[in-house]
């Protein structure tokens, strides 16, 4: 077994990576990743600089696959770890580099290594780690978000484990949004519905827009309103180019649906979402006027009943975000893991790993007490 490092997708063959990652996950499709590349998403001067390890066989066969990247900097992660950060700086160690395992700009759970049948993961992750030590000289490596499999994996290996709490709304085998209301309790039902009356009534039509109907005009008007966004949040225009988006209109129009606002035929916001198996994800958000509810029913609500309508078992509407537990997502835990280089600052990072852990599933009982549900089966 010999594991390469490829510093672009374009490396790498698209049907192999493709084959193990599969396509019931939207975020580590080779199209996916080749168009936050090809359209300056990332590089050298955004801090984001692909790392694709890859593990062949003996005949050459691709039987592993794990998207890295070497960053300068800790903004569009998610699971922040900029208090590492600032205690290196404040004693004079280097944090940057390091080597994340995730998708940029993007807090959903999924695989973040991918293994042929038969592979043994944790003789995978010990391969590509090796490699990427050889090749980097990084304070920690991180992985991000990941999925069960992986996490057992890395907890054998011994990586310190984080949490993050995110709410996830599921699919009880609702057959109506009046199902899913149905089974809130009184007053929240009945908020939701005002909320919703109440778009309706700034004479806002909603449209759920998806492959041919994602035209040139839409993405034109949807990245103006994610860089409007971005610049009111953050000063910046957001991490996703228009490049970017023009490539996933290109090869990735099956995976996205989009809930747009319409008044008087002219689009005034829009909720950009991927399509997985069994989840739909939401992920940007934009408008050009900003209406009572509009956010909640864009991004919440029109997500809750796409997913009541096509089968669908989940709804990951992003990160962070209290205000998602009242109408009915649920908090549960997401995980990351580290591997730090020995340095005097190992053991403190260590502890407080386990400190932050044991608070995030103690606040995460608590949010479990206000769920607006009747009875949770």
């Amino acid at each position: 077994m010999r594991a390469v490092i490829h510093s672009t997708i374009t490396t790498v063959a698209k049907n192999d990576w493709d084959r193990l990652f599969g396509s019931h996950y939207p975020f580590t499709r080779y199209d996916l990743l080749l168009a936050l590349e090809q359209g300056g998403s990332l590089g050298l001067q955004r801090g984001w600089l692909p790392q694709y390890a890859v593990v062949y066989d003996e005949n050459d066969a691709m039987v592993a696959a794990m998207p890295w990247f070497k960053k300068t900097h800790s903004y569009g992660e998610y699971l922040f770890d900029w208090a590492f950060a600032e205690a290196f700086e404040r004693y004079g160690f280097q944090y940057y580099p390091k080597l994340i395992n995730a998708i940029p700009f993007t807090p959903c759970q999924g695989p973040r290594l991918a293994i042929s049948e038969g592979v043994n993961r944790g003789e995978m992750l010990s391969i590509i780690e090796s490699e990427l030590l050889k090749q980097h000289d990084v304070s920690n490596l991180q992985s991000l978000y990941v999925e069960p499999d992986l996490s057992r994996a890395l907890t054998e290996e011994g990586w310190w484990q984080r949490f993050d709490i995110q709410f996830l709304w599921q699919n009880r085998d609702y057959g109506s949004f009046d199902d899913f209301l149905a089974a809130l309790v009184s007053r929240k039902r009945k908020s939701i519905r005002k909320e919703r009356q109440k778009v309706s009534e700034q004479n806002v039509q909603m449209r759920t827009l998806q492959g041919n109907e994602l035209t040139a005009e839409f993405w034109q008007q949807f990245t103006l309103f994610y860089q409007r966004t971005y610049l009111k949040r953050s000063g910046h225009g957001g991490y996703l180019t228009p490049a970017t988006f023009k490539l996933w209109a290109e090869h990735l129009a099956d995976y996205i649906i989009v809930f747009a606002a319409y008044r008087d035929g002219n689009m005034l916001a829009a909720s950009l979402c991927f399509k997985g198996e069994d989840t739909l994800y939401g992920r940007y958000w934009g408008c050009r006027e900003e209406l009572e509810f509009l956010h909640f029913e864009a991004c919440y609500y029109q997500g809750i009943e796409f997913c009541i309508n096509h089968g669908l078992q989940y709804f990951d509407a992003g990160a962070q975000g209290e205000h998602k537990l009242h109408r009915g997502f649920e908090p549960v835990l997401r995980e990351g893991f580290y591997r730090f280089m020995e340095a005097p600052l190992s053991d403190a990072i260590e502890q407080y790993c386990q400190d932050e852990s044991s608070a995030l599933r103690e606040h995460l009982k608590t949010l479990q007490t206000y769920l607006p549900y009747k009875t949770i089966d």
